[in-house]
């Protein structure tokens, strides 16, 4: 190839790529959708709600929200996979819609790591274990070894079968050879209030839902279900800190894109909800709510969403855990 040859393709390629940079370095023109794979009035909900504006101002663009809830997230998050991949659409879902459901449901519209490109994850929502005060166990080890004692009869309450805290259960009772009764509720909150009045000796439910029962010292803290303490309920061990080593398991929230929207734009809508999150009302609502803020670059994310739908599909193969 001589030199007028290189010259001219490169300036053909230069022509060809030129539309595209234009259209990513002027992103947005226009209102972006919002879908939230949740209903109103939810936590993941009310997040959103306070992050769009925030997000609004930084793009300069209406960020207008969709509730799109059902199939644990998975209405909302087969709309955005289907969307056009400009830019326009993007979505915030849960380790359900994310990971968890691939397993759950047997014929999920998408894939979650194949048809979304991700973004940011926003926040991880640790469970706590919580056990009635007159449960003669005070500790992870002395609950495990009294379950030992009583295969088949101790009840552990949790939020709804096929939730992120009925795989928490399972997986909790693989790793440490429990033989205990599930007992699914329609919400964290229904569990936990069924641990304080006796109905129920043990539950795990989330932080937020358990955490005012604990302070009020009608329920006892026994582990936390992430790999390490969280700030609001810092007193509560780590599963892991408490002796079973490796385990961790938690809800999380994210959000994601079409697969083929531009990288660009991808790097942009990161850096501003990365900035979001870091600012303290934001991180103080997260904290509030239980929860801890992760932001994180798009390939942490997505490293994430891959490992959880290998990891928590090996639980439901071996536990058979199945979603209402």
């Amino acid at each position: 190839m001589n030199f007028a040859t290189r010259g001219l393709f490169a300036v053909c390629a230069a022509l060809c790529m030129a539309p595209a940079a234009a259209q990513q370095s002027t992103y947005p023109t226009k209102s972006i959708r919002f879908v939230v794979a949740f209903a109103p009035g939810e936590p993941a909900d009310v997040l959103a709600r306070a992050m769009a504006p925030l997000i609004s101002e930084r793009l300069r663009q209406p960020l207008v929200i969709e509730n799109r809830p059902g199939a644990n997230g998975s209405n909302g998050i087969d709309l955005v996979a289907k969307s056009a991949p400009d830019g326009y659409t993007i979505g915030l879902g849960g380790s359900g819609a994310l990971a968890t459901n691939a397993s759950l449901y047997p014929k999920l519209p998408y894939n979650p790591v194949k048809d979304l490109a991700p973004v940011t994850s926003v926040a991880h929502f640790p469970f706590l274990l919580i056990a009635n005060p007159k449960l003669p166990a005070a500790t992870l080890a002395e609950l495990v070894a009294l379950a030992r004692s009583k295969p088949g009869e101790m009840l552990l309450g949790f939020g709804g079968n096929g939730s992120a805290s009925h795989l928490a259960v399972e997986l909790f009772k693989l790793m440490a050879q429990l033989q205990m009764v599930n007992v699914p509720y329609k919400s964290s909150e229904a569990a936990a209030a069924d641990a304080v009045n006796g109905k129920l000796m043990l539950a795990l439910v989330e932080v937020g839902a358990a955490l005012p029962h604990v302070k009020a010292g009608k329920v006892k803290a026994i582990a936390v279900t992430s790999a390490k303490r969280v700030f609001a309920a810092s007193d509560a061990p780590s599963f892991a800190e408490a002796g079973l080593a490796g385990y961790e398991a938690m809800d999380w929230l994210g959000i994601v894109v079409p697969v083929a929207t531009p990288g660009a734009i991808v790097a942009r809508l990161n850096g501003d909800f990365v900035a979001t999150l870091k600012r303290a009302e934001v991180r103080d609502r997260i904290i509030a709510a239980g929860a801890e803020p992760a932001p994180s670059t798009p390939v942490g994310f997505g490293a994430l969403i891959a490992a959880e739908v290998v990891k928590w599909s090996e639980v439901v193969q071996i536990s058979g855990a199945r979603a209402d």
